[in-house]
């Protein structure tokens, strides 16, 4: 069973107070978009929420279950935490919720790749890479979680074997690699719904803590 877990709690500071996943691009919410894309390719989708509050956002849309971190304020370190508790599935997509343009294909990918490994990771380069557009095996996720005391993305990914997947393999699914562009701040938004901002998402590879 493959699971997919986005994280939807941040306090959208970068977007005036705006709760990214309902931005809408093309059309449609970011979370809409989200749900849409891994519902081909996984068998669950869970939102991981700051509280029962924010979780209310939610009830109207089909085919999700939202949970709240049970570790509250440490960012997402603790939404994975409660995300792979919650999860059914062996292995986990995880994904930040300001991120409109998951390429499915991309994921299917990730999913295959992740063969023997704890991670299957994108990156840019040595020092830049994707922690939440990632799959993880949910068993090794959880060990690590259990007892870790740093809350860096970074700190953990150190701790796993990770087969890092360079970006380019991935653009024969997503030649523009727009599946990386993540919006945080409302002029970006505005930029990238009129076509005035690049969608490779490179500069999001940089959000590992």
């Amino acid at each position: 069973m493959r699971s997919a877990v986005v994280l939807v709690g941040g306090e959208a500071t970068r977007a005036n107070g705006q709760e990214k996943y309902f931005f809408t691009y093309e059309g449609k919410t970011f979370i809409s978009r989200l749900i849409e894309s891994l519902s081909v390719v996984v068998d669950e989708i869970v939102l991981v929420a700051r509280d029962p509050v924010q979780c209310t956002r939610f009830v109207d849309i089909e085919g999700v279950r939202c949970i709240t971190d049970i570790r509250k304020g440490i960012g997402p370190i603790g939404g994975l935490h409660a995300g792979a508790e919650a999860a059914g599935g062996d292995l986990l997509f995880v994904a930040a919720c300001d991120m409109p343009c998951v390429n499915s294909e991309v994921v299917a990918r990730l999913f295959e790749l992740i063969d023997g490994y704890d991670a299957a990771i994108p990156c840019w380069n040595r020092d830049m890479y994707e922690p939440l557009h990632a799959v993880y095996r949910r068993n090794v996720l959880l060990a690590y979680l259990a007892g870790h005391n740093s809350l860096s993305l970074r700190d953990m990914v150190k701790n796993l074997r990770v087969t890092y997947v360079s970006v380019q393999e991935l653009r024969r699914y997503d030649p523009a690699l727009r599946t990386f562009t993540n919006i945080n701040r409302l002029d970006e938004l505005k930029k990238f719904n009129t076509g005035t901002q690049g969608g490779s998402g490179e500069d999001s590879g940089e959000r590992y803590d």
